[in-house]
């Protein structure tokens, strides 16, 4: 039942007439108790509004038909017509702006938002509850959760959304959703939380989701749900178009430590067993002995992974991680990765009927593609730099595992002048080691304007080589 009808019928209760008993008399005034709850609502949306930004996108100019997949996570989501007007009505080259929601959660100037708001985006602006609007960096993103986080500079002081406890939440309790859909600024709409731990929603691959009644529409991803107190619970993702009441946000303690790690690291480090896992089945389960839902099956060990250094096998059942229960495919592999790599965990498998322990050390989940890109550092280098992962190693050929990895480079900027390309590993800047894409901004912007500094560079094919960089003059 939507929330609105539960206040109403709440009201209804409250001002029915009865018997004019002592303690009738002594009870509460019932629109004192509405009013009460009416002004928890009120301070709620005041408290929070200051700290809601709306993130508007540029998106990369880019020939051919756009990713499927992303277009048929907005058709599922937010239904045929949202996608026609946004996918089919527009031109493959077509430069537009798209639009979305996020929260400032630190003074710092950091926001979190979601990937699918930013994704591809070649420029983002934020604009504040005051209208100022602010160009924000990409900080990090990790498409696995659908989360992201930039970051803006501002003179003075910025609003800040607390953040909350989500696993301490209860199905029932109030959610109020903040966000701008369709365009709409800071909208507000309050529901309940529906249920929790929701999963196979096919929107990320680590999914733990709450679900909402609360109003979600177009525009919301990225803005906060939030509490009675105030506090930030969840992050705003998904709808199902076809239904009434149904949202999805991602749980804020999940975005706090994925958003750690993005600002720490640039990117999400998260633990790998090495198993092809799936559900025992109500068909599989009597096969193995086993009650259905009570573990999952292994039906594929990677050779060298931690899981065959272990000793698990091809037909072991994982019935327990780290000391917790696993039931579902979804359970083990959220676990697994947020274990850190190199920790030695015990697992609990069944193998023909009887129970084993045995200890694996995980490794690191290998990376997919690079989810981190560096602002230029500082404006005018025209450069721009992700993380060096072992897989852009392979993907340019380099042999090193140390420095950042150059991903774009504008044409005619000092980058461009020096002869730097894409795909080369910056080792050093001035013989100071560059170990990050914050570590190379800092070393950058100590160089002066017209000044020559000497960057060291591996190339593809593991050939290092130095290139003068010079200083961009101020405009």
């Amino acid at each position: 039942m939507p929330a609105r009808w539960l206040l109403l019928l709440l009201a209804g209760f409250l001002l029915l007439p009865s018997p004019r008993s002592a303690a009738a008399q002594e009870s509460p005034d019932p629109r004192a108790v509405l009013r009460a709850m009416e002004e928890a609502f009120v301070a709620v949306a005041e408290h929070v509004m200051p700290s809601v930004v709306n993130v508007t996108t540029t998106p990369k100019r880019e020939a051919g038909p756009g990713r499927p997949e992303v277009e048929e996570r907005f058709r599922e989501f937010f239904g045929p017509e949202f996608y026609e007007r946004f996918f089919r009505e527009r031109g493959p080259r077509e430069h537009v702006r798209a639009a979305g929601s996020g929260v400032i959660v630190d003074p710092r100037g950091y926001i979190l938002t979601n990937n699918h708001v930013i994704e591809n985006a070649a420029e983002i602006q934020v604009r504040l509850s005051d209208q100022r609007k602010l160009p924000a960096r990409l900080v990090g993103r990790d498409p696995k959760t659908d989360l992201a986080v930039l970051k803006i500079e501002a003179d003075g002081p910025l609003p800040v959304a607390p953040l909350g406890d989500s696993d301490r939440l209860r199905v029932g309790q109030w959610a109020i959703a903040i966000g701008n859909p369709f365009g709409l600024d800071r909208t507000v709409t309050l529901g309940i939380i529906s249920a929790t731990g929701r999963m196979r929603l096919g929107v990320s691959q680590f999914e733990n989701f709450i679900q909402t009644d609360a109003s979600i529409n177009p525009g919301n991803s990225g803005g906060p749900l939030l509490n009675l107190d105030g506090k930030v619970i969840g992050v705003n993702s998904a709808i199902v178009s076809t239904g009434q009441g149904i949202g999805f946000s991602i749980p804020i303690n999940m975005a706090k430590e994925v958003m750690g790690q993005l600002i720490e690291k640039g990117r999400v480090v998260r633990g790998w067993l090495g198993v092809v896992i799936q559900d025992l089945s109500d068909d599989l389960a009597p096969g193995f002995g086993v009650p259905a839902r009570s573990g999952v099956l292994v039906s594929d060990v990677m050779t060298g992974s931690p899981a065959e250094t272990a000793g698990v096998r091809v037909g072991d059942i994982i019935v327990e991680f780290a000391g917790q229960a696993i039931r579902e495919v979804p359970d083990l592999q959220r676990r697994v990765a947020a274990t850190s790599p190199a920790r030695p965990v015990a697992l609990t498998v069944l193998r023909d009927k009887k129970s084993s322990r045995l200890t694996a050390t995980l490794g690191e989940m290998p990376a997919e593609e690079a989810l981190v890109a560096a602002a230029p550092a500082p404006e005018g280098w025209g450069l721009t730099v992700a993380a060096l992962t072992p897989e852009l190693a392979a993907r340019y050929e380099l042999s090193t595992g140390e420095g950042v990895v150059v991903t774009d480079v504008a044409p005619g900027g000092p980058a461009d002048r020096a002869g730097i390309r894409e795909g080369d590993a910056i080792l050093q800047v001035d013989r100071a080691p560059i170990q990050s894409a914050q570590g190379l901004r800092q070393a950058l912007t100590k160089v002066k304007p017209g000044e020559l500094v000497a960057v060291y560079l591996q190339r593809g094919g593991g050939r290092n080589e130095y290139v003068v960089l010079k200083g961009p003059e101020p405009k």
